[in-house]
């Protein structure tokens, strides 16, 4: 059904002079008692008000917010006993309650349409009947349990949500109501999920940000500041053991660590905004930390929080909107569900609060327009405002490197973006207990469609035939393991031997990150501590040169070890293989590649055993075709691999591969090309260019401190590029003789035309 905005205005404009006298007096310019005061303020609602029905992206918004919650207020009140895991009736029923809630509590604000504040009364007094009579929940899978949810974490989420309902009709409840509301289910609830779990409040990780935010959120409305220094600070005794790990292996506590919302500040993020964990936990922990700020500006403003750590809070929401593809979807670094985006929730909350507090940057608005809704608020007022005046500019995202650690030490993930390609290469710390055992891993975009892939998590959010909705063990066995990435595996054994004891403890090396010439891009970095004994070295180039069509990506990964080892390196390209070089005898039946760190999940579909050429492998995805060119030696084994084996309930995508393995060998280099040169229409049923343009790569010199490698191309024109290994200096003039020539150039690298 159309809603018609000024019809919308005149009913806010009737509603606002038939207003119901409150029980309450509050004091207008008394921030900490006046009403609503943490996310929607007084002054806020009147703006508001008045540009109703000229104001068309909010207009367009409340209305179908309006339309939501008529619904659901229609359909009565639901508040069933908990039972269920995610994805679970009581599950699914208590999270829809808080966003109702929540949106409820706006739109009597803003209509100021009694109904509204009824609804959200009579939910909350059905909570604070349900709340006093409620054992720990029956679901056993989490370190901290929670009440409503069967974890704490999501009891915050609720908490953190109808916090903001509450406080939007503080006002408007009698002193008795709040009294039942606060004593029986508010305060009760913000001790549980602290007091009563510190294990899940006193750490540093998204879980204990929303924690805290949950108690900061419910102290501002009540205008607590006990709680509100529990939310900031942490629970100054919490007796844990200092072994003590969460679900996911992390550990809870270490030695020295701050706690609170402030430390959750402090830590996780790095100067440029990157938050360790990854984008997809970034992503959802950007609404309470962002939110929170905001209640605290209005209320707190002497903490100036949108400044503390050098304004990491809007940096981070830049960084975010980097970490996504060209259709806004997050790289699946870590833990990550492909397909989680910036037209969520959390992030059109991020977007609208960063253009307010950060300096109304246009290139915001840009991508407000496309997620085509605002929070109804100060911040989403800004937000529509601005595109009304038509201030939008496109938001430009290009090469950039996030650094990771809270000083910004601890390594990063690169981007390297020429249109319409896109490079993801981590060499990043570990994510804490949702990071993955990938050191010097990548994926490669198109357009944003993923075409060598990471895989992300096992999991499927919220879907209850799958594992109640929670994380899979193959999460654990496969997705998080280093073979199931586009990386290097030592002797089938994971990173750091699959142990995040020692993984927390390590990062990789920056080495060079180097975008300032758009045709020839580079990012370089080394990891000494994923083997004991054995150095890794990878450097990505993304190269624009004219015989290729579309840039081409230059891939080096270096390996040196004080022994003989076993290296694999797969390449997890998705679509249908067109066509190899070499001659492959197919497994039949498919066999498992090995027995354990992922390997058992790994079918072995077909193999070859290398002659010393080039291997090629050519296919076709989305129409469009794709080869990977890679050196290998005599006796190399080549393996195409599919995962899903030993996968008995179907939980992993059956997806392919090309592993390269080079057996008893100390020191190696596997230097690859891949480009996307060609297309098919299944219309004229023609392929262009089906064929790749590589026509030979070799490494023609490797030591210590140099390597270079030659691309031949089908017209037999050749380049040399040389990087080196030891140096990373601009000033530093090298010369290296190769085959009897001498190369010389100034910098880290060079590419030479050699014929």
């Amino acid at each position: 059904m159309k809603l018609n905005f000024s019809f919308l205005f005149a009913l806010v404009f009737i509603l606002t002079s038939c207003k119901k006298e409150t029980t309450t007096t509050t004091t207008e310019n008394d921030t900490s008692s006046s009403h609503p005061k943490l996310i929607l303020t007084k002054q806020g609602v009147s703006d508001i008000r008045a540009q109703l029905g000229t104001i068309p992206l909010f207009d367009e918004t409340l209305a179908k917010t309006k339309a939501e919650i008529d619904a659901e207020i229609a359909s009565g009140i639901h508040v069933p006993i908990p039972k269920d895991l995610s994805g679970g009736y009581t599950h699914a029923r208590h999270k829809k309650n808080f966003l109702v809630l929540q949106k409820a509590g706006v739109l009597y604000q803003i209509l100021d349409d009694e109904k509204y504040a009824k609804y959200v009364r009579d939910v909350l007094m059905a909570y604070a009947k349900m709340y006093p009579t409620l054992p720990v929940h029956p679901q056993t899978r989490s370190y901290a349990r929670g009440k409503i949810f069967w974890q704490c974490l999501n009891d915050s989420n609720w908490l953190v949500y109808t916090s903001q309902a509450y406080d939007c009709v503080y006002d408007w409840l009698s002193k008795e109501e709040r009294e039942t509301l606060e004593n029986d289910l508010f305060r009760p609830f913000a001790d549980y999920i602290s007091k009563g779990n510190p294990q899940f409040f006193n750490r540093v990780h998204n879980h204990s940000t929303w924690g805290n935010v949950a108690v900061g959120m419910i102290a501002l409305v009540m205008n607590d500041d006990e709680l509100l220094n529990r939310a900031l600070h942490g629970l100054e005794v919490d007796n844990l053991p200092a072994d003590a790990k969460d679900n996911d292996g992390g550990f809870i506590k270490t030695e020295g660590q701050k706690v609170g919302f402030l430390a959750n500040l402090d830590e996780p993020f790095s100067p440029d905004g990157y938050y360790t964990e990854g984008p997809y936990y970034q992503r959802y922990a950007m609404y309470p930390f962002l939110i929170f700020a905001q209640a605290l500006q209005n209320v707190k403003p002497e903490q100036k929080i949108f400044e503390y750590k050098d304004g990491v809070l809007l940096k981070a929401v830049d960084a975010l909107i980097n970490l996504s593809d060209a259709d806004g979807e997050f790289f699946p670094l870590n833990d990550g569900q492909k397909g989680m985006s910036y037209y969520s929730r959390e992030l059109v909350t991020a977007v609208d609060i960063a253009y307010k507090y950060g300096g109304e940057n246009p290139e915001l608005l840009s991508i407000a327009e496309k997620q085509q809704k605002v929070v109804l608020d100060d911040t989403g007022l800004a937000i529509a405002l601005g595109i009304k005046k038509g201030k939008a500019k496109p938001y430009i995202k290009k090469s950039i490197e996030l650094r990771d650690g809270a000083n910004g030490d601890e390594g990063a993930v690169g981007i390297l973006r020429s249109d319409p390609m896109e490079i993801v290469f981590k060499y990043a710390a570990q994510g804490l207990s949702h990071g993955h055992y990938d050191k010097l891993s990548f994926s490669l975009y198109e357009n944003g469609t993923e075409i060598i892939q990471d895989y992300g998590l096992a999991r499927y959010v919220n879907i209850e035939q799958k594992g109640g909705g929670n994380y899979l063990k193959e999460n654990k066995t496969w997705a998080k393991q280093t073979i199931a990435h586009n990386t290097i595996t030592q002797n089938e054994t994971s990173h750091f031997q699959g142990k995040y004891k020692i993984g927390s403890k390590n990062h990789s090396e920056k080495y060079i990150f180097d975008v300032s010439d758009e045709n020839l891009q580079i990012a370089s970095a080394k990891e000494t501590n994923a083997y004991p004994g054995t150095d890794l070295q990878r450097t990505m180039v993304l190269l624009n040169d004219p015989f290729f069509s579309k840039p081409i990506v230059l891939d080096i990964m270096k390996v040196t070890s004080a022994k003989a080892n076993q290296y694999d390196l797969p390449f997890y390209y998705l679509g249908q293989l067109i066509q190899t070089n070499f001659t492959y005898e197919v497994t039949n039946p498919p066999t498992e590649l090995g027995t354990k760190n992922g390997y058992q999940h790994l079918y072995k579909e077909a193999e070859a055993t290398s002659n010393g050429e080039n291997a090629k492998l050519n296919w076709l995805l989305n129409n469009k075709f794709y080869s990977v060119t890679t050196t290998t030696s005599a006796n190399d084994e080549i393996f195409l691999a599919r995962i899903g084996a030993n996968d008995p309930e179907f939980n992993l995508r059956k997806e392919p591969a090309i592993i390269i393995r080079k057996k008893n060998t100390k020191n190696a280099v596997f230097a690859s090309v891949i480009e996307s040169h060609g297309t098919y229409s299944p219309v004229s049923e023609f392929a262009v260019n089906a064929y790749s343009n590589v026509k030979h790569i070799e490494v023609v010199y490797d030591d210590a401190k140099y390597t270079a490698i030659i691309i031949e191309t089908t017209e037999n024109t050749t380049k040399l590029f040389i990087i080196s290994n030891n140096t990373n200096s601009k000033e530093t003039t090298h010369t290296l003789s190769i085959n009897e020539k001498n190369y010389t150039w100034k910098g880290t690298h060079t590419l030479q035309k050699i014929n």
